[in-house]
């Protein structure tokens, strides 16, 4: 070992000499920020194929008949439209969309109406005691570990005492209680990084409290509030637990229940299944494609800390 001129240490000519530093040339890295992108794509193509090959498949099964399916799923050489004939003649899809935009609409609106308020007061209200809203957020949480089989009988013996089994309310209720767990995760993880001084400056400009939450805050959670919406509205177009419990009536048929009344205990009609779960998934879609970026935005408000 020796020392160089400029204090460095160095081995000496009859020791191992340490490998040089391998660096890369201007050109390696050009390539490698060029394929970076086509990588990148080659991975959300990959990825949009995967999500979509469900929809594409059914689409394929709605066009086909019975045998074809069983046997040959794959088969393009007979593809009709018999299967939305059938659809078309046996179902009021007309009844069934209005019962579901109606349970939607009431039990959005109050679910979205009781959380904001409950999120609100969990995250801005001063309690007597501070563990109080550490137990109270957890409490309204927990309803996501509660498996929605588990209420399904506690539900309708409450249905059957208040005297509303068989109508919309039966439905509405349940769907307001199991959207407040998801809701308020939303709601209070955007309300713990929203500013408090906006809500004080209104308050020193004279607003009320109701007046600050209806022309400041609510406003101001506008993304989040439209994801809450998406999500509790496509969760009340899916449902069918509770659906198929709590309505008899075939007036008050969801468009849930309009698919299963292709299934029997002895035939399966598989291409109007296919067909009927293609005109209820094709509203969704819209939906999603038209709010997807708001959908987004809120999805990730509140996530980082600024």
């Amino acid at each position: 070992m020796k020392v160089d001129v400029d204090g460095t240490l160095s081995a000496g000519t009859n020791g191992p000499r340490p490998p040089d530093r391998v660096r890369d040339r201007p050109d390696q890295r050009v390539s490698r920020k060029r394929r970076a992108p086509w990588i990148a794509a080659a991975v959300v193509y990959l990825f949009t194929f995967v999500v979509a090959l469900p929809v594409l498949w059914t689409l394929l099964l709605s066009l086909e008949t019975n045998n074809e399916i069983l046997e040959h799923p794959f088969s393009l050489s007979n593809i009709s439209l018999n299967d939305y004939h059938r659809v078309f003649a046996t179902l009021q899809l007309f009844t069934l969309y209005k019962n579901t935009l109606i349970l939607a609409l009431f039990s959005v609106s109050i679910g979205v109406a009781v959380t904001f308020m409950l999120s609100f007061a969990l995250s801005r209200m001063v309690f007597r005691h501070p563990g109080w809203r550490t137990a109270m957020r957890y409490f309204f949480l927990a309803g996501l570990a509660v498996p929605v089989y588990v209420l399904l009988f506690p539900v309708y013996r409450l249905d059957i005492e208040f005297h509303v089994y068989g109508t919309y309310l039966a439905l509405i209720l349940p769907y307001v209680a199991g959207a407040v767990p998801f809701n308020t995760l939303l709601f209070t993880g955007f309300l713990a990084d929203f500013p408090g001084e906006v809500e004080e400056a209104a308050i020193v400009d004279g607003c009320t409290l109701y007046r600050m939450l209806r022309r400041v805050t609510f406003p101001m959670m506008k993304p989040v509030v439209l994801t809450v919406v998406v999500f509790n509205a496509l969760y009340v177009w899916n449902e069918f637990p509770f659906a198929v419990t709590l309505i008899q009536k075939s007036s008050l048929t969801t468009v849930a229940l309009g698919v299963s009344q292709f299934q029997g205990f002895y035939y399966v009609d598989y291409g109007a299944m296919m067909a009927a779960s293609t005109l209820v998934l094709i509203p969704q879609l819209v939906l999603y494609a038209l709010f997807q970026r708001q959908i987004v935005a809120g999805m990730t408000l509140g996530a980082v800390k600024a």
